[in-house]
Order: C-alpha cells, then structure tokens, then sequence
C-alpha cells in the first residue's frame, strides 16, 4: 500500500493557480518554482498518529535545486466531538536535476496522548517557500491561500 501512495504521489494532478506574493504582482505558472502536485495525503498510523504527505513540482528549479517550507493547517477531531485547528510547517528538498520530490511530516493529533481516537477532517496548505539553488539567496513565496481583497 505504501508504494501505492507514493506511486500517487508522483502522478502530477491538475493543480490550481498558486499566486505568487512579492515585489511584483502574481507570476504565471510558468515563472513559478514550486507547486504541489495534487492535495496532501493523510494516512492513519495509529489512534492519534498521522503521516501527513506532500508531492511537490519542482520543474522550474531542477537544475540547480532548491528548498524551503510548507506551511500548512489541519483540522481533527477526537471521539468525544473536540475539534481543534493547528497550524503545522514542513521542510522540504528537491536534489538538483530532479523534477519532483515529496515530504512526510509526522504528527499526532489528541487532546490527552493517545486516549482517544482522532480524525483528521481536513488539511490546506497555506503557504510554499523557496530558495532555489544550494547557494542563492533569491527566496520566493508561493501562497495557496485565495487571494484577500
């Protein structure tokens, strides 16, 4: 099952448009370094235990690599109808000549370690940092999150 999920991970699924917020207004798709390559998956490992998974395109910076973090909230609820909300961060790396990589984050989601069984209701990414290149300073913010007006 696990080679399935990463095999799913890797199949590239039509992502929305993903603005990018800096000095100038939002790039077009072509000019943007990182984009995931469909919705996180979330898989159970135990009660409260979570692999939260993310595909991430990268073909803009394959040649020289790049890196950076995804900001990201989830939603859970536990057995007993306590829902909470938490805003997680992830590193991510993509290897230079590589066009897509992918990151697992592991979390645990209770309001009393491990005594109730917890549902993840739903993950969003609010945000993607990149640095592209193992030596460059150019740091790019890509935001998932709808545009405010």
């Amino acid at each position: 099952m696990t080679k399935h999920l990463i095999k799913t991970l890797m199949v590239t699924a039509g992502v929305a448009a993903v603005p990018t917020f800096g000095n100038a207004a939002a790039a077009p798709a072509s000019e943007r370094s990182v984009t995931l390559t469909q919705d996180p998956i979330v898989m159970r490992l135990n009660k409260d235990e979570f692999r939260i998974a993310f595909g991430i395109n990268a073909e803009r910076c394959a040649s020289s690599g790049c890196n950076g973090v995804i900001r990201y909230r989830v939603d859970w609820k536990t057995e007993d109808g306590t829902t909470r909300s938490e805003i997680k961060r992830v590193s991510y790396t993509v290897s230079p000549s590589e066009r897509r990589a992918m990151t697992v984050d592991r979390q645990y989601f209770d309001t009393a370690e491990g005594a109730h069984t917890t549902e993840v209701l739903k993950v969003s990414v609010d945000m993607i940092t990149c640095l592209d290149g193992a030596d460059s300073r150019v740091s790019r913010t890509v935001s998932t999150a709808p545009p405010r007006s």
